[in-house]
Formats: structure tokens, C-alpha cells, sequence
């Protein structure tokens, strides 16, 4: 994200907390107990210091001790002692909102900018804060379609592209696990016992891999940026931001917008996978009314325009918050978050969005790419698995 409106949105906070944006009552007597896997040490400074400034006190682990959803889902499931989760993706949400984690329970409620968020939301229990998706991007360089355009049906039409692409080196991550997502939709079959995936899906995805390069890296934008492949996949947060630096690490690097510069996205009928990070109250057992009424205060706070724009400014993100969104870009809103979005997508023969889908056999999935070794992390490709002989009710559960 181009940091146009930084100084004006840091002002805007700063007369927001001075002119009672800070709320009629000082919170700081109760210590806000957060848990999100949106903690990199900078966005956990951030919003410590600005929560002080507004007059709440909180408490949040960055990702040195809790790194990931997994991790803070199950640490707050096992501690017992969260008051505000923020963060996870619809998969997480709709778990933690039908009650899957044994120790955790979403409040009910309903902010002052509920209608704000548009779409993401479980009414009345929690509210989208930041959107983000997936990407396929292509180099349209001499190191890569030399002009060709890319378009695709699904994801998974990767594997036929005729070009060379990168894939990840391992099964686990937020950003493996949306890419995979992304190349199963097409394959979804709720009467398949290969964890509700059609047999030919598997088969893709194992091509996806076995045709694919991996080179060490952590994310799909370096080797595209170093010409090593010509397509490849990243997430949206971080790309301008990456480009804004390729040249720092590569002798021929992406250049600039999609238009008129040398890469562009694969136009893929579909669309994408996008996840939106929510923020929720949980019922903490024994929690006071007044203790309860701070939390909501800052959930309040969190969560309203002014400072989902602020943080969205400072973290190159992209807002729920269709105010804050305006804020911050206008009408100009980046191609890469004009995608379609089929995460919201009901399954046919299902009364589930993809999201939810995704999230009731994600687990499956894991084991599944785990038991048939998927995504090793070397140049060897292992023998393909006899797909018509496959003992799928093992291969569902964990090695």
C-alpha cells in the first residue's frame, strides 16, 4: 500500500484519542488479555502504545511466543484467561463461533460499526478488521510469457500452463494452507471419502507439486522476482511492499503496478481464495460488568474507522471497514483486491460457504498431503501414489 494519507491518519488518531476518542472512562485499571496471530513485534508496539493513549490498558504475546492461528487458538483454548481474540481466518471463525474449542466461548455483540464491514461478519459475534487473499502472479518479461496473457478457469489450471511455477516446500503455514485451498476448489466433492475432495483433485494437486520448483525460499514473490520461475503465488498484505524493495535482490526485478510494468495476475475465472482476520469478545469466566465493559470499549475502539485506517496505513493492509477502506484509497481501490472472492461461495450439495467447507475438512486435507508426503522440500519426486488403491479412512486421520 502507498503510504499517501501516513501523516494525515497519524493526526487524525492522535486528535481522535485527544478529543474523546479515548472514551468517557479511563479502562487502564483492567489489563485487556488479547490473543491474535496479527502480532509481529511492530504491530504489537503499535497497538500498545496506541491502545495506552486511548486509555486502555492490554496485554498481547508477539510472535516470538505465539506464532501463527494455530498456535494462538490453542493457546488461548488451553490458558483460559483470553478476553479478546483477533485475527484467524473464516476457517478459525467458524470453528471457534460453533464451539469447537472446548475452553472458548464468542460473546455475543454488536459494534457501533457493525455495517460498516459489509459482508465479513458472524452477526452478532464478530466482525471482519482486515481483508486479505491469495495471488497468482506471472512475470510478463523476457523472463517469463514474453507478452503472453495468462488466463485460467481454476487455480489448479496451473499445472497445464506451459510455464514454469513455484511451489511450497511444506504442507503447514496460513499462506500454504490458502494456496491449497485455492487449488481444491474446483475439485470439491461432499460425497468423496478423500476428505470431501474428488480423486482427480489429489491428483492435481500432487502434479502441482511434482511440476513445480521450489528453491529454499519461504514465499512464492523471491524466486519470481529473481526470473527463476515464471509464475508463482503470494499473499496480498505484503506485495507492493516487496516490489517497493525487489531490486535490493535481484538483478532483473519486478517493476512497479501490474500496468504498465512487467508482471501482471493470472486472470482466473474462479477468482480467489480471500480470508478475513475477525475480532470477537470471548466470555471469560469471571470476568466483572465493569471488567466486561472495558473490553468491549476497546473492542469498540479497535475496530472503528479511524483506527482500522490508521493500522491498515501502518501495515500495509486492507481494511473490512469499508470507511476506513474509502480513507485510505478512495475510489482507487487495488486490482489485487477487485478479485472475486469465492471463499463465500455456498458448495453445491452443501449448505456451506467454501470457507466453511474448507474449515470442516482442513484437517483431513493436512493429513491427507501428510500421509502421501506432498510438498517435499528437496529437487527427488516421489513415486506418485496409486490413486485407485488408496486406504482414504487412514490417509483422513493423522499419521
Amino acid at each position: 500500500m502507498k503510504k499517501l494519507l501516513s501523516v494525515a491518519l497519524a493526526l487524525v488518531l492522535a486528535l481522535s484519542v485527544m478529543s474523546g476518542f479515548a472514551w468517557a472512562e479511563d479502562y487502564s485499571d483492567y489489563t485487556i488479555r488479547i490473543y491474535s496471530n496479527s502480532n509481529s513485534t511492530e504491530r504489537v508496539t503499535w497497538l500498545l502504545n496506541a491502545a495506552k493513549k486511548a486509555g486502555f490498558s492490554i496485554s498481547i504475546d508477539d510472535n516470538s511466543v505465539i506464532s501463527g492461528d494455530t498456535a494462538a487458538i490453542q493457546a488461548a483454548n488451553e490458558n483460559k484467561d483470553g478476553d479478546l481474540i483477533f485475527g484467524l481466518n473464516e476457517t478459525r471463525w467458524s470453528q471457534l463461533v460453533n464451539g469447537t474449542y472446548e475452553n472458548l466461548k464468542v460473546m455475543d455483540w454488536t459494534p457501533a460499526w457493525a455495517d460498516e464491514v459489509g459482508e465479513y461478519k458472524y452477526d452478532g459475534k464478530a466482525y471482519g478488521i482486515v481483508i486479505q487473499n491469495v495471488l497468482m502472479l506471472y512475470r510478463n518479461d523476457e523472463f517469463g510469457t514474453k507478452g503472453e496473457e495468462l488466463h485460467f478457469d481454476h487455480w489448479a489450471d496451473i499445472v497445464n500452463c506451459g510455464y514454469t511455477w513455484y511451489r511450497q516446500g511444506k504442507v503447514g503455514g496460513t499462506t500454504n494452507a490458502n494456496i491449497n485451498s485455492s487449488m481444491l476448489y474446483a475439485f470439491t466433492d461432499p460425497e468423496s471419502v478423500a476428505g470431501g475432495i474428488s480423486i482427480d483433485g489429489w491428483k492435481t494437486l500432487w502434479a502441482y507439486c511434482a511440476g513445480g520448483v521450489f528453491t529454499g525460499d519461504s514465499y512464492g514473490f523471491a524466486p519470481l522476482n529473481r526470473g527463476d520461475v515464471q509464475v508463482s503465488t503470494f499473499y496480498s498484505s505484503s506485495l507492493f511492499g516487496m516490489i517497493d524493495v525487489a531490486a535490493d535482490s535481484s538483478e532483473h526485478p519486478v517493476k512497479g503496478a501490474p500496468d504498465p510494468e512487467n508482471w501482471a495476475l493470472v486472470d482466473i475465472a474462479d477468482g480467489t481464495y480471500y480470508i478475513a482476520e475477525y475480532l470477537g469478545i470471548l466470555d471469560r469466566e469471571g470476568r466483572t460488568e465493569k471488567e466486561t465493559e472495558a473490553v468491549k470499549a476497546f473492542a469498540e475502539w479497535f475496530g472503528s474507522a479511524d483506527v482500522q485506517a490508521a493500522w491498515a496505513d501502518e501495515f500495509d493492509s486492507f481494511p473490512c471497514n469499508q470507511v476506513a477502506a474509502s480513507v485510505i484509497y478512495g475510489d482507487d481501490i487495488p486490482v489485487i483486491y477487485q478479485i472475486k472472492n469465492f471463499a463465500l461461495n455456498k458448495v453445491e450439495g452443501t449448505d456451506m460457504t467454501y470457507a466453511e467447507y474448507v474449515a470442516a475438512h482442513s484437517s483431513q486435507w493436512t493429513n491427507i498431503m501428510t500421509n502421501l508426503g506432498f510438498y517435499w522440500a528437496d529437487a527427488s519426486t516421489p513415486a506418485e501414489p496409486d490413486w485407485e488403491n488408496l486406504d482414504w479412512a487412514t490417509l483422513t486421520q493423522k499419521k
